[in-house]
């Protein structure tokens, strides 16, 4: 918990963090009408304060309307609670790439939660994935999960790739990632970039239901795979962060509440 972000949000502590969560709903609001008592459902919290409460707890309140839907059978709600925050980022890459049929993409920081995600989705949708990745666990991972061509970051990716019709910059150097691009090729960022002589897309979260749904529906069929690293108890949850920060793990970091 570094407070890198403590400006952009209101906080008073104390603080509930977290972006994720599934459950049981236990109370609905008298105007609710698409859930009811005893439903399962995940999502991703959609709140603007943090003090308004967040996934790392036995209890959360949400807006019916955004970020929340219903886990479909079949989907554990372990998977379940692992897919908002970074489903949502990823199904808003894919909508800014536009038709992938046939495109090669390059995705940048496909190890991580958001890349897996996007490896899968752009694969699904006809594209040539490429991802970055050291050599090693890493390269088999996103091999693992659909893509067509590793490459190790570390190394001059010009010498590795050639020209993509699209870049999905998730981490990594923003001028080495253009260089691989043909002309008129597209930048698709969830990471902040900004390249002079590059027109870049912004990409955020975006928590439409019906889209985690459908999301959910593919996970649930097996189309879309959601690794789990570790699973960790409520009270461990120090732990997990300090294990996230750490990086080096492959796949989610899971938060059981019970």
């Amino acid at each position: 918990m570094s407070g890198a972000m403590r400006q952009m949000y209101e906080h008073r502590f104390p603080i509930v963090l977290g972006k994720d969560f599934a459950g049981t709903v236990t109370e609905i609001g008298s105007d609710v009408t698409d859930f009811a008592v005893g439903d399962k459902v995940f999502g991703m919290v959609a709140k603007q304060r943090l003090t308004d409460g967040g996934g790392f707890g036995e209890y959360l309140t949400t807006a019916a309307g955004a970020g929340v839907a219903h886990v479909p059978a079949g989907l554990d709600l372990a998977v379940a609670g692992s897919l908002g925050l970074a489903g949502a980022v990823a199904i808003a890459v894919i909508d800014a790439l536009g038709p992938l049929s046939g495109k090669a993409i390059l995705v940048s920081g496909a190890t991580g939660g958001v890349g897996a995600h996007v490896v899968q989705l752009a694969k699904a949708r006809g594209a040539h994935v490429i991802a970055t990745a050291a050599s090693g666990r890493a390269t088999e991972h996103v091999l693992g999960l659909g893509a067509d061509q590793a490459v190790d970051y570390r190394n001059d990716l010009a010498t590795q790739v050639k020209q993509v019709d699209s870049v999905v910059h998730l981490a990594g150097d923003g001028a080495s990632l253009a260089s691989v691009l043909v002309d008129g090729g597209r930048i698709v960022s969830a990471a902040h970039l900004q390249l002079e002589g590059h027109e870049v897309t912004p990409v955020m979260a975006n928590p439409d239901p019906a889209k985690l749904s459908r999301l959910a529906a593919d996970v649930a069929a097996g189309r879309v795979r959601v690794p789990i690293a570790r699973t960790y108890p409520l009270d461990q949850l120090a732990t997990a962060v300090s294990d996230f920060a750490a990086r080096g793990v492959l796949g989610k970091l899971a938060i059981a509440v019970a």
